[in-house]
């Protein structure tokens, strides 16, 4: 019997085409306080209803000045009002100065600062304050304009927008003790395999021949809380096809995503794939990138399926570059792509591969790439090590002082 001709495999960029064509966002909304809103998603504009600052303030703690009555270093001016931050002066009027600090109000009639460190404080006649303006200001000098930083009416975060401590401190600038954000998707999270051993259950000494402790499960699950997601731990499945049909059936009734690691290749213990065929549809992709080539896209009732490769580094890096960015669309995030940056390569690799590799690497003290000596699917040692991989094309060696398309873990874990 003729075998069926092979598949070619699918580039990384059409499988995350065909994979985010298949995503609709959700649609679903909830209110927030701001302070719980870390890297949750913008469901609506938010717009300004006042000038950030208010009005002008200082910059600086010094003395509130009228320009024209410093023509000179050394005037002396009768110092009239004292304003710190929160308070309101009066009018400025000629020959005097106002005593004001970082951020308060400037008061009607001045129209520059100087700053102490050029002003000698001194007492004048019948012991009224004065002070030397030792320096000539221009006008507007350490002065923060009403609206230099958010005009009244300006959208300050967009919707789509995954929220970080600089947007949480930002939307409070104007006032919003609440957000509208994207509720979390829910996703199911589940390993099959009877060699699979919890941490725990069993002692190193202990543990039987073929048996191999589950770390798929425990990076993958901190991996989707830091996207941002609800996650059911719904455990080990048995290597039966009942048990993994009954458990699909289940975590599709209240899910948006179904996750698991290994499983869908096609051995006689391998159930997912047509435990999954019978509740819906799957689509099983050879892709071309090393580590990670397995990855099955599917649908079981309403609920999305993605079957990861089983080695921990291809779950990992096939998480980051393919479930990352579906489960981001999924959430309205209008920007998904893998930002990758220039850096410079203090290594050899001659090793040309057909597919589009990613190498664990992490930075050194020079500003360049070191990379970890084992890059094998299985060594999760590798990706603790790095601090990012290399995005290297399909057939491209690299050399000490090439540079090369770094993508740091900061950015795609975040």
């Amino acid at each position: 019997m003729a075998t069926a001709p092979r598949q070619p495999l699918l580039a990384l960029d059409d499988a995350l085409t065909q994979l985010l064509g298949a995503v609709t966002p959700l649609q679903d909304t909830e209110q927030v306080a701001t302070l719980q809103a870390d890297g949750r998603v913008l469901a609506a504009d938010v717009v300004s209803g006042l000038h950030v600052p208010p009005q002008d303030n200082s910059s600086m703690d010094g003395y509130a000045v009228r320009c024209a009555d410093v023509a000179a270093a050394g005037a002396t001016l009768t110092v009239s009002q004292r304003i710190a931050a929160g308070a309101a002066g009066t009018e400025l009027l000629p020959g005097t100065a106002a005593r004001i600090f970082t951020g308060a109000p400037i008061p009607p009639g001045a129209d520059a600062v100087v700053m102490q460190e050029d002003c000698t404080a001194a007492d004048g006649a019948q012991g009224q304050p004065c002070v030397t303006v030792n320096s000539v200001p221009v006008s507007g000098q350490w002065i923060r304009r009403a609206g230099e930083d958010v005009t009244r009416g300006a959208v300050v975060l967009a919707r789509g927008q995954r929220l970080g401590p600089a947007a949480l401190g930002l939307a409070a600038s104007v006032g919003m003790a609440e957000l509208s954000v994207v509720r979390r998707p829910r996703v199911a999270l589940f390993s099959t395999g009877d060699e699979l051993v919890m941490p725990g259950q069993k002692a190193p000494q202990d543990m039987p021949p073929g048996a191999i402790y589950n770390s798929n499960r425990f990076f993958l699950a901190a991996l989707l809380r830091r996207l941002g997601c609800e996650v059911s731990d719904l455990g080990i499945v048995p290597d039966q096809r009942e048990a993994t049909v009954e458990a699909l059936r289940s975590a599709a009734a209240n899910h948006d995503v179904i996750l698991t690691s290994g499983g869908v290749s096609v051995g006689e213990e391998d159930h997912i794939k047509p435990a999954v065929q019978s509740l819906g549809s799957l689509d099983l992709w050879q892709i071309a990138i090393k580590p990670g080539k397995p990855f099955a896209h599917g649908r079981v009732g309403n609920a999305h399926f993605l079957g990861l490769p089983g080695n921990p580094v291809s779950s990992f890096v096939t998480f980051l570059v393919l479930v990352r960015p579906f489960l981001l669309q999924m959430q309205g995030v209008s920007d998904v792509a893998m930002k990758s940056i220039a850096v410079r390569a203090d290594f050899t690799w001659a090793r040309a591969d057909k597919r589009r590799e990613f190498l664990r690497v992490r930075r050194n003290a020079q500003g360049g790439l070191d990379l970890f000596p084992n890059q094998s699917s299985g060594v999760l040692t590798s990706a603790v090590w790095g601090d990012g991989v290399i995005d290297n094309p399909p057939g491209r060696t690299i050399a000490p002082g090439d540079v090369v398309q770094f993508v740091p873990f900061a950015e795609v874990m975040a």
